[in-house]
């Protein structure tokens, strides 16, 4: 009996974390996009709208990220900090998961209050 209670604990928790991250991981609906630095939001693009580009972003301590907006998408593709996170991260496609450069202070997002 006591077995059977932790099974049916530990599939619950297995189908509520799958839920959860389906519903965290699926791509969003939104196309205006914030690239934010220390707080201040930088630029604000619309992704249906905006031209193939390269955004080169300076932290005030002396580094840098690369932002390629291309074909409707945006990522860092290039940036000098250690662990390279943020490159990692591939093409922005979640609202809850934004691409994020810790050490440069910044993150590219879905811009909040948009439906």
């Amino acid at each position: 009996m006591k077995n059977r209670k932790i099974i049916i604990a530990v599939g619950l928790i297995f189908f509520v974390s799958v839920c959860l991250s389906v519903y965290i991981l699926r791509h969003s609906d939104r196309q205006t996009v914030e690239i934010v630095q220390d707080g201040a939001v930088l630029y604000t693009f619309d992704l249906n709208r905006a031209e193939d580009q390269e955004i080169r972003v300076t932290s005030a301590e002396g580094g840098y990220n690369l932002i390629v907006i291309k074909d409707g998408t945006i990522c860092i593709s290039e940036a000098d900090c250690p662990d390279q996170t943020c490159v990692k991260m591939g093409v922005l496609k979640s609202d809850y998961l934004p691409i994020v450069c810790l050490p440069h202070k910044l993150i590219v997002r879905f811009a909040e209050g948009e439906a």
